[in-house]
């Protein structure tokens, strides 16, 4: 199988993650949990894995980093601290169900700034006419799943900084690809999945918190701290991790962070984006395909979605798959995203790239296109 969804999930992931999960069972419990030696190498690996992603993104204190199940569940805590229901919500026209379902359950009054694909000017544009007082928190995904565009989460920041409202950004597409920095921008939250752009396994995610922000845990429970009280601590991460974290998740988390740091955003973006243009610039030329690329792919990442005139695009994923060739066809979990972009009736086919796919396999892809074009029709 060529996989080509890694904007689901990073199915292949380096060899250490692995080794760190099974080293995990081995000789790991729990952290807080007891003062023998195998809860002190839980404590440590978890301690470590916080430290490296506070500095990662640009953060003093790493008791600010808390461990989730995914960007969902993260993203289900930010909202929920910052927004009340029936409150106010400014989010882009790109957003995954994982932030408009929340909204959608609290009742809450949302604004959406959509903008055209592709052109962040308008993106800030749009978000500086709807952010007004009274706004509870702005929400935007710093990449949108669907289409790779790169949104311009600095720009919408700084305008939430001078309104004093709260930003939560989605690095869901972005985490391990792209710099973000949690002082720099001031956001009050950044949620991210494990188990994607940092090549942990699933079951992983991140919740970046700013000191001074409130946070509304959605779990009560065991934290292996102040467990004489009724109340869930006060103080970060324990006041949003009830219950027994994920330590061989947490381990492999770690490792997929220091692959991603040895190698350098920079060059996996790169890399990603130099497949991206191969496989543009290829489906583009053959008859009845439509690619979603930005010019030079100067605001877009390793996501290309395309439609093919005539063809639904589930029959194509199939005929891909067929083939073995493993993409993501339909809606994506993002209705506002193809509504924005006018694909919410055809939804899109969707190849997606990661660190571990090479040019071989684009051509192959490329070479194979054609009579999988034949065989959906």
């Amino acid at each position: 199988m060529i996989y080509f969804d890694s904007a689901a999930t990073s199915f292949q992931k380096p060899a250490s993650v692995a080794a760190a999960m099974w080293e995990a069972l081995a000789a790991m419990s729990s952290p807080g949990r007891g003062g023998y030696s195998a809860a002190a190498r839980a404590a440590d690996a978890a301690f470590q894995c916080r430290s490296e992603l506070a500095e990662m993104f640009g953060m003093k204190n790493p008791e600010q980093v808390v461990f989730t199940l995914n960007a969902t569940h993260a993203l289900n805590i930010a909202i929920k601290s910052l927004v009340p229901p029936g409150g106010k919500a400014v989010i882009s026209g790109y957003e995954h169900n994982a932030v408009t379902r929340p909204l959608e359950a609290l009742g809450a009054d949302v604004s959406v700034a959509a903008a055209p694909l592709f052109e962040p000017e308008a993106v800030t544009a749009a978000f500086n006419r709807l952010i007004v007082p009274g706004t509870d928190a702005v929400v935007c995904s710093h990449v949108s799943n669907v289409f790779g565009f790169i949104q311009p989460v600095e720009d919408i920041a700084a305008i939430c900084r001078s309104r004093r409202v709260p930003f939560i950004i989605d690095a869901s597409q972005s985490a391990g690809v792209l710099p973000l920095n949690m002082g720099a921008l001031g956001a009050a939250f950044i949620a991210m999945p494990g188990h994607k752009g940092l090549y942990g396994p699933q079951g992983t995610g991140v919740l970046l918190c700013r000191e001074d922000v409130p946070t509304r845990p959605l779990l009560e429970g065991g934290t292996g701290s102040q467990s004489i009280q009724q109340q869930m601590p006060d103080f970060l991460p324990d006041r949003l991790e009830a219950g027994t974290l994920n330590m061989p998740g947490i381990a492999g988390l770690l490792a997929g962070i220091r692959y991603v740091r040895r190698g350098g955003q920079e060059k996996i973006l790169a890399h990603e984006k130099h497949l991206t243009q191969i496989a543009a610039q290829g489906l583009a030329a053959m008859p009845g395909t439509r690619i979603f690329a930005s010019p030079g792919l100067r605001y877009q990442t390793g996501v290309l979605s395309l439609t093919v005139e005539g063809l639904d695009v589930e029959s194509i994923g199939s005929a891909l798959a067929e083939r073995g060739f493993a993409v993501r066809t339909g809606i994506h979990c993002a209705p506002s995203a193809h509504r924005t972009a006018g694909t919410l009736d055809t939804g899109t086919v969707r190849v997606s790239f990661s660190d571990f796919n090479t040019p071989e396999e684009v051509a192959r892809l490329l070479r194979v296109f054609p009579g999988a074009l034949g065989r959906a029709f």
